[in-house]
């Protein structure tokens, strides 16, 4: 007893030796920097690991909703042709579902439904597709099958969406779904028991390998730029152009930002400060000094103005630029601020091609954009076809179940820069809205889109 406590008297003594006391401040220094650095790493790791899960999550949202639209097409479509790309659209989207679900650290087991279920959709429509490229149209089986996997679509992209909400919010985090988060994802999807696909699954038996832009908007390039006319302008008089367009009273300071290529159209660019502070800017065409794009933005406190308003704010303004025989056709409102898509009208036909975008303040209904880049590439005076197909003959082929509202002529743009001309039919499956268009020379279903209705605006998918 009496060595051991000698013991700790000599350790305190050397304690005392400041030597000693540095070697140990050094020790629990070093020691304290490590298990710094180690918590460091972890929580990069960490965080990480929670990106990843994230974007794995939110493009496995995204594929979802492309699935239910594409089946929802699926279901509208009365042409092999077009069902054959409609199926082969939700084959090649549910696949991708299948392998971003596949990375989020949620038991596969507890997700069994829902796996399944997008690898029947996956292989069914490829099933399908193929099918129609034979061409045979889809039995009413088969369609049975197409809504009731659209019906169940609905549900999975509902309950992805309120997960969605639930992490956006910080209400259930990756953590929790890691440890007890299975049960969560599941509550919903595990209401449809293995059951309700038992019907479906004896299908499959038989099988071996089983806007915002608005419509048509991503298909606006042309190489031609048929609609940008005129000489070659210098940047001063691009500059004078810019400062008539945003008001010379409005602008407090304008710069130029030189010659830059803005979608294939060479334009002179300025940046503008506005009286009220605000920032705008600008492009103007070397060719012909057409605006191609403008933005600027704003608070607005009040939305005083309507929609229908607005539209007719936006003709006049586009009839003062000697832009005319334009039609509103597709809108997004946000903030105050209303974007309208105009196309051209031809012979009371729907150019959709040419298609020019304007940006208006709902409060006094201030012009705050435009962009003309569609319009200035494919605007010209076109030489109409004259229908083979009559609107009659385009009706009845269509599907039977879509209940019609409007119809009319319209000139679509394709993802190979040609046009063609169709019969343009709107109109309701159950409770969604469908555009078909019918090709006026050859009867074929050509494409269609569903439209979103909602409170801040009209929307093509």
């Amino acid at each position: 007893m009496t060595s051991l406590k000698q013991k700790v008297y000599d350790w305190k003594d050397r304690l005392k030796d400041r030597h000693m006391l540095s070697i140990v401040v050094v020790l629990i220094s070093i020691i304290v920097i490590l298990a710094l650095f180690t918590y460091k790493k972890q929580r990069e790791y960490r965080q990480a690991t929670e990106n990843s899960y994230n974007l794995a999550f939110f493009e496995l949202v995204d594929y979802v909703d492309s699935v239910e639209v594409y089946l929802a097409k699926a279901l509208v479509s009365n042409s092999p042709e077009h069902g054959a790309e409609t199926l082969t659209y939700v084959w090649r989207e549910a696949n991708l579902a299948q392998s971003y679900l596949s990375r989020l650290p949620i038991n596969t087991q507890e997700l069994e439904n829902t796996a399944k279920f997008l690898n029947q959709v996956s292989d069914y429509s490829f099933s399908l597709s193929r099918k129609n490229m034979n061409g045979e149209s889809l039995t009413q089986d088969d369609l049975n099958n197409l809504k009731q996997m659209h019906d169940y679509s609905v549900e999975l992209k509902n309950t992805l969406n309120q997960l969605s909400s639930e992490l956006n919010t910080g209400r259930i985090s990756w953590g929790e779904l890691t440890k007890k988060g299975s049960p969560v994802f599941a509550q919903e999807v595990s209401n449809f028991s293995k059951d309700s696909f038992s019907n479906m699954e004896e299908n499959f038996h038989e099988y071996a390998g089983l806007i915002y832009d608005g419509a048509f908007s991503d298909h606006l390039t042309n190489p031609e730029r048929k609609g940008l006319t005129g000489d070659k302008i210098d940047e001063e008089t691009a500059k004078q152009i810019a400062i008539e367009f945003w008001g010379q009273e409005n602008i407090k300071e304008i710069k130029s930002n030189g010659l830059t290529q803005n979608a294939n159209i060479e334009c002179y660019d300025f940046s503008v400060k506005k009286n009220n502070g605000l920032d705008a800017w600008i492009s103007i065409s070397q060719i012909g000094g057409h605006v191609v794009l403008a933005n600027s933005n704003k608070d607005v406190k009040a939305e005083i103005i309507t929609q229908e308003q607005a539209n007719e704010i936006g003709i006049n303004f586009l009839n003062t630029r000697e832009v005319r025989d334009m039609k509103p056709t597709y809108y997004l409102k946000q903030n105050g601020i209303v974007t309208i898509n105009y196309a051209y009208v031809q012979d009371n036909v729907t150019i959709y091609p040419d298609l020019i975008k304007l940006k208006i303040a709902l409060d006094n209904g201030e012009i705050l954009g435009m962009e003309t880049t569609g319009y200035l590439n494919s605007h010209y005076v076109r030489n109409l076809a004259t229908p083979v197909i009559s609107k009659e003959e385009a009706r009845n082929k269509i599907n039977k179940n879509l209940e019609i509202t409007s119809e009319g002529l319209a000139m679509i743009p394709t993802e190979y820069q040609t046009e063609l001309l169709c019969w343009e039919f709107k109109g309701y499956v159950e409770e969604r809205q469908f555009l078909v268009y019918i090709n006026v020379l050859t009867g074929k279903e050509e494409d269609v889109l569903v439209i979103l209705e909602t409170p801040d605006g009209t929307l093509t998918m």
